[in-house]
């Protein structure tokens, strides 16, 4: 089975007992409009319900990015901003409860969401030059739910994650290798095939062992998280948020003034 449509879109593609999900907008480097985000979520709910699926691999079009982030544009009239984290949120969760292990093939980019959505998958496999990031202090001045930000601490660990966060920096994958984030280097001629290899292994395991693993994990680190809803509207709601937006839009840098 095979669902396209035009650009900005996400394809899927069902051969067999493998799955594969194309996020596709390569002209801004497959960055996430809102409804390609709607998209994700209905696809990953229609996957968990099909018990014939025993592996999904994510990637983003072309070679330049997995995913870039978040469509800047549809920030502009939006109104309840915080609520935004809340509603990407249940989409993420879509994906990081997904019954099946998923795999995610990173080429170029994967910065912001991409890095979520990239972190929300089992393993990564990624060539040597793809880069890892949530520069939004540098950019955006928004923020992470807590939801999310324990997620990926617990898969970068925290030092890493303080490092993406508060220097805005980007982090190349060979970094990444040692710490386990990365499951294997491959260059672009052999990524597919690293991929396709470590489908066909996932593909013959006990799929009710592995589903109770993952969604046991996810549970674990989704328990007892704290109410950060006022440092959320505090940040969305802030200048420096608006000024950040504006000034992508307008290709300057961003004046930040703490308000």
């Amino acid at each position: 089975m095979t669902l396209r449509s035009t650009p900005p879109c996400i394809d899927l593609d069902i051969h067999d007992n493998i799955a594969r999900v194309t996020f596709n907008n390569p002209a801004a480097r497959n960055a996430l409009t809102w409804p390609m985000y709607e998209e994700l979520k209905q696809i990953c709910d229609s996957l968990a319900k099909n018990s014939d699926i025993r592996v999904v691999i994510f990637r983003g079009a072309g070679d330049k990015a997995f995913v870039s982030g978040s469509d800047i544009q549809q920030f502009v009239d939006l109104k309840e901003n915080e609520a935004y984290e809340v509603a990407v949120d249940h989409i993420f969760a879509s994906l990081q409860q997904l019954p099946m292990p998923t795999i995610a093939i990173i080429e170029g980019l994967a910065v912001g969401s991409g890095l979520l959505m990239a972190t929300a998958c089992d393993f990564r496999i990624s060539t040597p030059e793809a880069r890892f990031g949530i520069p939004v202090a540098k950019t955006l001045g928004n923020c992470l739910s807590p939801s999310n930000l324990s997620w990926i601490a617990a898969h970068l660990g925290v030092p890493t994650v303080k490092k993406m966060l508060l220097t805005a920096e980007l982090i190349k994958a060979p970094e990444l290798l040692g710490t386990g984030y990365i499951y294997q280097l491959a260059e672009a001629s052999e990524i597919d095939a690293a991929a396709n290899t470590l489908a066909e292994k996932l593909s013959t395991l006990a799929p009710i062992t592995q589903k109770a693993s993952k969604l046991t994990m996810a549970r674990l680190l989704q328990s007892n998280l704290p109410d950060c809803t006022d440092l959320m509207r505090e940040t969305y709601n802030s200048k420096d948020f608006r000024e950040g937006v504006n000034a992508f839009l307008e290709g300057r840098p961003p004046k930040w003034i703490g308000k």
